[in-house]
Order: C-alpha cells, then structure tokens, then sequence
C-alpha cells in the first residue's frame, strides 16, 4: 500500500488484504492490471475496489437464507447419523445369522430372519431416500434464493438497468479484453430538460420517464452490450467489441428513438411533451483508466447540451472544440 501511496484507511486495508491472501481472483486480476499499466489508486478507484469486491451485501434474504442452509445441513447429519446406525444394524443382524448358521440352526428360520431384516432396511431406506428428496427440493430453492437475491443487489430499482456495482464490474472485463486490442466503447446520454420537467408535471411522470428511456436504451443496444443506469437522469451504455463509429450509430438510433416516443400521464391519459437526450460517445484508450473514458464520455455529453441538445457528439469533435477553444 506504501509502495501504491494508498492511505491506510479500513477500507483499502481490507481490499489488499484480501489482494495479499490471494484468496479473491477477481480482485487480484482488477489490481495487477492497474498496476500493470501504472494507473494511480486515487480516492475513486480505491473505493470501488471496495465496493465491487470487498463491501457485504447484507440484506434479510441473506440472512434468511444463512438460516435455512444451517436447518438443512443439520437435517443432513441427521440422515448421515440414521443411515450409519441402519448400516451398524443391518451388519449385527447378519453376524447374528452367520453364528447362529454355524450353530445348526435351522436354515429356513434364518432366512426368514434376513428376509425380515432386508424388509425393513428397505423400508428405512425408502423414507431417508424421500427425506433427501425434500431436501434437495428445499436445496434448490435456496439456490433460487441466492440467484435472485445477487441479481437484485446488481439491479437499479427504479429503470431495471444494471446499477453501478454491475457496471463497474462489466467495465472492468471488458477493459481487460479491450487492453489486447479489441474495441471498447461508451455512449452517456442524458434527458434534456428534466428538471424542468419534473417541475411541471411531478416526479412520479419524471419516472415513468425514467423507465421508458431505460427500455428503449435496453431494446437498442446488442445482446453482448450493457445497458445501465449511471445517475439521475443519466444512463449509460458499455459496447464491446465496438469502436467508435459503431457506437454513435447505436447512439443515433437511441436518440431517434426516444425522439419519437409519446408519453401519456396514466392518471388523466394527458399526452406530455416529447423528450429528447443529449448523448456523448468515447471510444477507450488502451491503457487509460475506465474513469478517464467516462470522464472523456461525459464531456463530451455536456458539449452537446451546450450545442443545442438532441444531438450526439462524439470525442472526436470534443477533441476539435477543445483545441479551437
């Protein structure tokens, strides 16, 4: 940490730590790339090395689901326990025979008992068999549980978008795979004049409006993209595998898009004003930051604000209003 100047606070302690444990991959892939390609742990890469793979995501349904694994595992010693005395049992029973065999007993009395004692070996293996059944049933449920649970806690809420811990996380692979030379690019758009409209017709039609531009940025984008919300009004989108003309096609078309959209207040079937949205497109840099590409995305979203709004601008015409400017 001396070596990297990263303040000895909790929270970094705990992400190197865990990078000098060796025991977390994915944390120590994010860190050696970072430090493979000499970018600096400031205060933003710091914390998010926290949050994307150190921070509990605690919530009631972890918790739940800790306490229905603790029933399940000790149900399943229980099985363990029964089926080790049913095997003791059954392994006494047919020493019995055999003595009692070398001592002239009459033979068809001893098959009777064997038979009697297989009986009821089946039968015991028949209810633990159902008992594992039901367990393996409850097993899966809480598989379904966890899936579900991780899903939510990657999920915003409000737009159903990857939230920024998925983000993040996407970022970060996808940066790897871009630093072997594939192309990687970003588009960042914004809703003109939210505010405004949020003042005049509610924050609740604000929402709505939120959802429909999250569903139209998720119907716009590839299979291998993803869509996700950044903030506020801000949405964003990671394309792999794309470089930057590809993306301001998408961006276009996103912009088209919700261009022609109609909204209606559900309460009073009201139809509203159009939205449209300002959008910027990056394309990333080998060996820069993914906070560099966004940073350089959200430039260039705000230069198109400044142009006029409903426009997608491209870093390429941020780079030119920066050198004439």
């Amino acid at each position: 940490m001396a070596e990297q100047r990263i303040p000895a606070t909790p929270t970094n302690f705990a992400v190197w730590y865990q990078y000098y444990a060796g025991g977390h991959d994915d944390l120590r892939n994010a860190i050696d790339l970072l430090i493979d390609h000499n970018r600096p742990f400031d205060s933003r890469t710091n914390r998010d090395l926290f949050e994307t793979y150190i921070a509990p995501h605690v919530s009631a349904v972890v918790v739940d689901t800790s306490e229905r694994l603790r029933i399940l595992m000790g149900a399943a010693k229980e099985f363990l326990v029964t089926a080790i005395a049913d095997n003791r049992s059954q392994m006494q029973v047919i020493s019995q025979v055999a003595d009692q065999g070398q001592a002239g007993v009459d033979p068809k009395a001893l098959v009777a008992q064997l038979m009697n004692e297989l009986a009821r070996a089946a039968s015991r293996t028949t209810r633990l068999e159902a008992g594992f059944a039901e367990k393996t049933r409850e097993l899966d449920v809480i598989r379904d549980s966890l899936s579900k649970s991780e899903e939510r806690a990657r999920t915003d809420t409000l737009t159903g978008l990857a939230n920024r811990r998925a983000l993040d996380e996407f970022l970060r692979k996808a940066q790897t795979t871009a630093d072997w030379g594939e192309p990687l690019s970003v588009l960042l758009l914004d809703i003109d004049h939210f505010k405004t409209f949020n003042d005049n017709f509610g924050h609740g039609v604000g929402d709505q409006v939120l959802r429909l531009m999250a569903r139209v940025l998720r119907e716009k984008v590839r299979p291998q993209d993803l869509p996700a919300r950044y903030g506020g009004e801000e949405l964003i989108a990671v394309l792999p595998d794309a470089d930057l003309a590809a993306c301001i096609e998408t961006a276009e078309r996103i912009r088209r898009a919700i261009g022609e959209c109609t909204i209606t207040r559900r309460s009073t079937g009201e139809a509203l004003p159009n939205i449209t949205v300002s959008i910027g497109v990056a394309q990333y840099r080998p060996g820069e930051s993914t906070a560099d590409l966004i940073e350089r995305c959200d430039r260039a979203l705000y230069l198109a604000k400044g142009g006029g709004r409903n426009r997608v601008v491209t870093e390429s015409e941020l780079d030119r209003a920066e050198a004439a400017g």
